[in-house]
């Protein structure tokens, strides 16, 4: 069963009240990358590309089509007990861009990223609010404690 926004919420902390939602909470874009090197994944583990800091300009990035690594503005945990799924806001997919994620486990913490698509020029303000999180609750044996754990804090 999906927890409340109010939940949710609560797990963050600090928040803006415009990114509360029934169903969940908003997170804003933090910061925008470009990848400029290869990143590996094999069967013994993984190396992320290098990637550089993308600059605002009157106020916005100014992003042509392609993909950027966005690097979200609020810290996240995800609490015992639960899973996380994060989704991107429809304002996003009504200007032809799409926010790529995967599963948040419990025990998580950190300033996460995901992956933006954009197929039309777009400008996005730092702040913005661009995903929407939401919890659910479930059945699980330990917690994250993977290589991503307290990434970005």
């Amino acid at each position: 069963m999906f927890k409340s926004g109010a939940f949710v919420a609560d797990q963050l902390g600090d928040l803006r009240e415009d990114q509360r939602q029934p169903n969940g909470v908003d997170l804003t874009l933090g910061t925008v990358f470009e990848q400029t090197e290869a990143g590996r994944i094999g069967r013994d583990g993984k190396t992320v590309g290098d990637r550089r800091e993308l600059s605002v300009e009157d106020g916005a990035y100014h992003l042509e089509p392609g993909g950027y690594i966005v690097q979200y503005g609020e810290e996240v945990r995800i609490p015992e007990d639960h899973v996380g799924f994060l989704y991107p806001r429809s304002s996003l997919l009504r200007n032809s861009a799409m926010l790529d994620t995967a599963v948040w486990d419990a025990g998580y913490e950190g300033r996460g990223e995901g992956l933006l698509e954009v197929y039309h020029d777009i400008e996005l303000e730092p702040g913005a609010r661009i995903a929407q999180l939401v919890l659910a609750e479930a059945d699980h044996v330990g917690e994250y404690d993977g290589s991503y754990q307290g990434e970005n804090l």
